[in-house]
């Protein structure tokens, strides 16, 4: 049969591959190697040559392998995750989501910079919804790229009149230069062990958004795009255009697939702009079809609430719940789901540090598995997040934030943390009512509380009989201060904390018997 490949080995490096022993068409095995190949052209005419049913092709490949096991929900415990052969927590403060819609972004500079702080995922927008410079009063938005300068999967016409600069877009042809600059992005991210979440779509939340999508029939030669802003995202009101937004899914979702490290959220935000449930499902649909017969199944995030809900009825697909702006409680009432549960975007709540800091804190240690703080300090020229966030940007961002947040980050993951739950009952008193904490624990083995203040703190905890090592972390610099060995009869002890003027967290490990 000329063109089918029934068996065929990808070598990768030095010793790990993947073998598939099932019939391929030449189309299918052009959609697994072209997910990652470095050369393309040369991939083709090797496709094309191959012709006898039982041929074995070895074949080397470069960055985004698809040897690697994506990123997956932990076995043993799927409130987190398992990456490259490892328990995984995703903590980060990252750029505003234009990293690669954007041309004038140095993403290379933005990655290095991330890894260098600690951070190990962002989030990045493909380009369906973009913003106009001064939306949300955020300055520098690098979801906002100046006059001709948005890429995104869709090629330019040769007909002037995207409302942004440049020719509109031909909303039936890929833009080649935009998948090889979103597959360089990847492979930088995945040099550096960074995870990428990729947002499909985002609701037209009012005109002035709409009006600058390559959606919209305005901005494009397709004749697309006629609805409203509210009903961009359903499967009845313009079926040509839901057929672009599976078309889009599938052929990023194609392009990506050899890559380890990432993710795919369906829509941001999708509680608003007329977003419907049935087409949420469908594109979970599209995603899951389209990777059926690839070799790499990616997780899925479904974007549930502002704040706090409690989730219902999540698309079987959906293995990451993520709440915007949210409180513990969206933690604490959702544990039951065996799903990840992040925060992967923050703000609202002025430029300072203090705040986010203590939200990843309050919501990792209630359980979560992943934060995301909205970064304003990376931006056009400022891609080594030093750019000064003022007022009105509604957010924050900075070196001292990655900093903190990289303090939690170390301080969980010092902990065999997929052992642990949250058990807010080992505290028995000491805590006055105005002071938060949180308490994740594996019993008689190890603990860690945090506390919002330490003031008027005698923390009481029933614990084991046994021995135990401690340390405060100061959650600010990330000083570490060791307590004597506690050595404990069993029941309620008391461990006070140092004379801190912010918050901070204990670390217990029992060492044995007496």
């Amino acid at each position: 049969m000329i063109g089918v490949v029934t068996f065929f080995t990808l070598s990768v490096g030095s010793s790990v591959r993947w073998t598939s022993k099932r019939r391929h068409s030449r189309a299918e095995l052009t959609g697994i190697l072209f997910a990652t190949a470095p050369d393309r052209t040369k991939l083709e005419t090797m496709i094309r040559n191959l012709a006898r049913p039982a041929l074995i092709v070895l074949l080397t490949v470069g960055a985004g392998t698809v040897a690697a096991e994506p990123l997956a929900l932990h076995p043993d415990n799927p409130r987190y995750f398992l990456f490259r052969g490892k328990p995984a927590l995703l903590v980060t403060s990252a750029e505003h989501y234009g990293a690669v819609l954007n041309l004038d972004f140095d993403y290379k500079k933005y990655l290095a910079t991330l890894a260098a702080d600690g951070m190990n995922l962002t989030r990045i927008f493909p380009g369906a919804y973009v913003e106009p410079a001064g939306a949300f009063n955020i300055q520098r938005n690098t979801l906002a790229p100046a006059k001709g300068r948005l890429i995104c999967p869709w090629a330019r016409s040769e007909k002037p009149g995207y409302i942004n600069g440049g020719n509109r877009f031909d909303l039936k042809q890929w833009d080649d230069a935009f998948f090889r600059r979103l597959k360089d992005f990847m492979s930088q991210a995945e040099k550096h062990g960074i995870i990428v979440e990729l947002n499909l779509f985002t609701p037209m939340y009012e005109d002035l958004q709409w009006n600058y999508s390559p959606m919209k029939a305005s901005n494009n030669v397709n004749g697309i795009g006629k609805v409203g802003k509210h009903a961009v995202y359903t499967l009845d009101k313009e079926p040509a255009l839901l057929a672009v937004q599976e078309a889009m899914t599938g052929k990023i979702v194609t392009e990506l697939n050899g890559f380890d490290n990432l993710y795919y959220e369906i829509c941001n935000e999708p509680y608003f702009g007329g977003v419907t449930r049935a087409w949420h499902d469908r594109i979970t649909d599209v995603i899951v079809a389209t990777e059926k017969s690839l070799p790499k199944k990616h997780l899925i995030s479904w974007n549930v609430a502002n704040d706090y809900t409690r989730v219902k009825d999540p698309h079987p697909a959906i293995s990451i719940i993520n709440f915007h702006y949210a409180r513990p409680a969206a933690v604490t009432d959702n544990l039951g789901l065996k799903k990840v549960l992040g925060l992967n975007e923050t703000g609202f709540k002025g430029t300072g540090d203090d705040y986010y800091r203590m939200q990843a804190w309050e919501f990792l240690m209630a359980g979560g598995g992943l934060y995301n703080n909205l970064d304003y300090s990376f931006c056009v020229g400022h891609e080594d997040g030093t750019f000064a966030v003022k007022a009105p940007t509604p957010g924050g961002g900075g070196p001292t934030i990655r900093k903190q947040l990289r303090h939690l980050d170390e301080f969980l993951r010092r902990f065999d943390f997929i052992r642990m739950k949250p058990m807010p009952s080992v505290v028995k008193g000491g805590v006055p009512k105005q002071v938060g904490f949180h308490v994740l624990a594996e019993p008689g083995k190890q603990y860690a509380v945090y506390l919002r203040s330490v003031k008027d703190v005698a923390l009481q905890l029933d614990l084991p009989e046994g021995k135990y090592e401690g340390e405060w972390l100061d959650a600010v610099t990330g000083k570490r201060i060791a307590i004597p060995m506690l050595e404990h009869r069993g029941g309620v002890v008391t461990i006070r904390p140092p004379a801190l003027t912010h918050d901070a967290a204990l670390r217990l490990i029992s060492k044995g018997s007496g």
